[in-house]
C-alpha cells in the first residue's frame, strides 16, 4: 500500500532531520557529497540537468537515512560500554592493568598493553628482567656501567600526575628514579689539572627496611663541579625531529619552547646549527654563535611538523655539520629531539646503535630528549644515547626542560669522565649473596671491567650517581639456585687468612678522562659498622625510599614489607631542603600511586 506525497510534511521530515544531525555533528551541517557522486559519474557518462536534479535530491534522502542509522548504532554502543564500565570509567585488561578514563578529558593516546595506539607504532619500551640474587662463593665479582639517564623518571611522573594511571612495568629503570635527584655528596679534591680525579666516590652500609636481616650498600659518585663561567666553549647541534608524528602540543611545540630556554644559555664563544628531519633531512641554520639568540629562535619559530621520519638521515647531517665545526677541547655535541618514531631510512635499532656508536669515536658525543606518548621509542633512544656517549632525558613539560636545559645545563653538556665502569668484590665470609637494585641493561661481564675497548657510562659536570646493593649476611636463610659439582676443577676456596677478613668488600672504578682513550683505576675497601636503617644518612635514607617506589610500581618479588606508607614515611623523614621541590613532587607521586593501587 503506498502513501501520497505530502510536500510539507516532507519539508517538516527533512528540516528535523537536519536538526538531529547537526546536534551530532557537533552544531555543523551534515556533508553533501552529491555534487561529487556526480562529478565522478560525468566522467564516465553525461547526465542531463532533470537527471542531475534528480540525483541530488535522491543522494540527499539516502545520506539523511544512512548518517541517522548510523547515530543510532553508534548511541547503542556508547550505552553499551557505558554500562560495561566499571566505577569510576576506568578499563582493565586482563593483567589487572587500567586503561585510561574513555569518557573523562585525555590526551590523544590511550595505552595498551600490546603497544598500540590509535593512529600510532605504540610506546614501545625494552623488556627487563629483575636482577636476581647471586651467590657470593659462584659470583664474587659485580660488574656494570654508570648511568645518570633520568627518562624513566619523568615519564613515570607523567603517567601518574597527568595521566592519573600506573605505567608499564618496563618504563620503570629503577636505577633513574633514583638518580633522578641530586644528592648531597662531597665532591672530588682538586690537585691540579694533571692530577685531578674528575670523580669522588663514597660507600655507607646500613640495614634493608623492607628485609630484616639483610644489608643495603649504597655507591655514591659525585662529578667534579664546573662553575659556568668555566664551561668550555660549545659546538652544538640541535637535531630536531619535525615529522607528522611531532604533531601534538607535548611534541614540537614544547620541544622549541626547551630549545629556546637553552639558547638563552649560549654565550659568544658557544656556537649552534639546527639540523631538521621528516622525509627528508635538511639545515635550517648554520652554525651560529651563541650571541646571536634573536636569529636561533627565529629559527625555531619557523618549525612545522608533517611527512614521515627519517632520523638516520638527520643524524649523518647532524653529525656532520658538528664534525665541520669541531671545537678542539671543547664540547661537541648532538642533541637529538624526538619521539623515537623512525619509520623511513635507516630504522633497526642495532643499525642505529651502530652507527652512533662509530660517529662517537670522532670526538662528537650524542644526547637525546624525549618527547609525548603514543609513538614513544623509549627503548631505541635509550640505546643510542648509550652508545653515543651522552645521556637520555623525557621532558613532559616545560619545568623538566629547564631543569634538563637550564638548572644543569652543566651535567647534560659537558662530560667529566667517559667509559665509567664499577667492579665489586665480595667477601664469602660477610657476605653470602647480593643483588644490584636497577641497572639491568647496564650489566658488564668481569672481564670487561679491564677492556678499555668496552663502551660504559658516562658523568657529566656536577652529575651525582646513586647505586644499591642488598647484601645478605652469614646466617640469613636465602633460597638461591644451585648447580651440580663440576667434574673437571675443583671450586675456588675461601684463602685460610684472608687479607682484611672484617672488610665487607672491596669497590673498584674505571674511567677515561673525556679525551683520552686508556683508563685510570681507583680502589676502596669498605666495612660494614653495623649500623641501623635509622643511623643512615639522610641521602642513603631518601634514596632507599625511591628505590622501594619502583619495587612497588614494578611490583618486585624482591619487595618484601616495603608498602607506600612506609616510602612516604621515610622520605617525608629524609626530604632535606629540597630547593626546587622536586622531593616533595616525588611524594605527591607516591600518594598517587597508593590511590591507583587500590583501585
Amino acid at each position: 500500500m503506498s502513501h501520497s506525497s505530502d510536500p510539507k510534511r516532507d519539508e517538516l521530515q527533512d528540516r528535523l532531520m537536519d536538526q538531529a544531525l547537526a546536534e551530532v555533528l557537533g552544531g555543523q551541517p551534515p556533508p553533501d557529497l552529491s555534487e561529487q557522486i556526480l562529478a565522478a559519474a560525468e566522467k564516465q557518462f553525461p547526465v542531463s540537468p532533470q537527471q542531475k536534479e534528480h540525483v541530488v535530491k535522491k543522494s540527499k534522502h539516502r545520506f539523511r537515512n544512512w548518517a541517522m542509522g548510523a547515530t543510532a548504532v553508534c548511541l547503542l554502543v556508547g550505552v553499551t560500554i557505558g554500562f560495561l564500565l566499571p566505577a569510576g570509567g576506568v578499563l582493565w585488561d586482563s593483567a589487572g592493568r587500567p586503561f585510561a578514563p574513555i569518557f573523562n578529558e585525555a590526551p590523544y593516546w590511550r595505552y595498551s598493553p600490546d603497544g598500540q595506539g590509535p593512529g600510532q607504532a605504540g610506546d614501545r619500551y625494552g623488556h627487563l628482567i629483575e636482577n636476581p640474587f647471586c651467590a657470593v662463593k659462584d659470583h664474587p665479582l659485580s660488574t656494570f656501567s654508570i648511568d645518570v639517564d633520568t627518562a624513566s623518571y619523568a615519564n613515570v611522573r607523567r603517567f601518574l600526575l597527568q595521566e592519573d594511571m600506573l605505567p608499564p612495568p618496563d618504563a620503570i629503570r629503577i636505577e633513574e628514579l633514583i638518580n633522578y635527584f641530586d644528592y648531597d655528596y662531597a665532591g672530588p679534591e682538586d690537585n691540579g689539572p694533571e692530577d685531578a680525579v674528575p670523580v669522588a666516590a663514597h660507600i655507607e652500609v646500613a640495614a634493608c627496611p623492607w628485609k630484616a636481616g639483610h644489608r643495603l650498600v649504597r655507591v655514591a659518585l659525585k662529578g667534579k663541579e664546573i662553575p659556568a663561567e668555566q664551561r668550555p666553549p660549545s659546538n652544538l647541534v640541535f637535531l630536531l625531529d619535525v615529522s607528522g608524528s611531532m604533531d601534538q602540543p607535548d611534541k614540537l611545540p614544547l620541544l622549541k619552547r626547551g630549545m629556546k630556554l637553552l639558547a638563552e644559555q649560549l654565550r659568544e664563544n658557544d656556537r649552534v646549527a639546527i639540523v631538521v628531519y621528516a622525509d627528508g633531512e635538511g639545515l635550517v641554520l648554520p652554525s651560529t654563535p651563541g650571541a646571536q639568540r634573536a636569529k636561533i629562535i627565529d629559527a625555531l619559530d619557523r618549525l612545522e611538523a608533517g611527512g614521515s621520519t627519517n632520523g638516520g638521515a638527520g643524524i649523518e647531517l647532524a653529525y656532520r655539520i658538528a664534525r665541520e665545526n669541531f671545537i678542539r677541547g671543547g664540547v661537541n655535541r648532538v642533541l637529538l629531539c624526538t619521539d623515537g618514531d623512525f619509520n623511513v631510512g635507516t630504522t633497526d635499532t642495532g643499525a642505529l646503535q651502530r652507527m652512533v656508536e662509530k660517529k662517537a669515536r670522532s670526538g662528537v658525543f650524542l644526547s637525546v630528549l624525549g618527547f609525548g606518548r603514543g609513538n614513544l621509542n623509549d627503548a631505541m633512544m635509550e640505546t643510542i644515547s648509550n652508545k653515543g656517549n651522552g645521556n637520555y632525558a623525557y621532558i613532559d613539560g616545560i619545568a623538566e626542560a629547564r631543569k634538563v636545559l637550564v638548572e644543569q645545563i652543566g651535567g647534560t653538556l659537558v662530560m667529566i669522565a667517559k667509559d665509567v665502569k664499577i667492579q665489586i668484590e665480595f667477601n664469602p665470609a660477610l657476605a653470602v649473596a647480593y643483588r644490584l637494585i636497577g641497572y639491568e641493561n647496564r650489566i658488564l661481564a668481569a672481564e670487561d671491567f679491564n677492556d678499555d675497548r668496552k663502551d660504559a657510562g658516562e658523568i657529566g659536570a656536577g652529575h651525582t650517581v646513586t647505586a644499591l646493593y642488598e647484601v645478605v649476611p652469614p646466617g640469613v636463610e636465602i633460597d638461591l639456585p644451585t648447580v651440580d659439582p663440576l667434574k673437571y676443577q675443583a671450586p675456588a676456596r675461601l684463602s685460610e687468612s684472608p687479607p682484611a677478613a672484617n672488610e665487607l668488600l672491596t669497590l673498584k672504578l674505571r674511567y677515561k678522562k673525556p679525551d683520552a682513550d686508556e683508563s685510570k683505576l681507583l680502589r676502596f675497601a669498605v666495612t660494614d659498622a653495623d649500623a641501623s636503617f635509622g643511623q643512615a644518612g639522610g641521602e642513603l635514607q631518601f634514596a632507599t625510599a625511591v628505590a622501594s617506589f619502583g619495587m612497588l610500581l614494578r611490583n618486585s618479588q624482591h619487595r618484601g614489607t616495603a608498602t607506600y606508607d612506609a616510602v612516604l614515611e621515610i622520605a617525608t623523614a629524609s626530604k632535606g631542603p629540597d630547593e626546587h621541590g622536586y622531593r616533595s613532587e616525588f611524594l605527591k607521586m607516591v600518594r598517587r600511586a597508593k590511590a591507583l593501587a587500590q583501585r
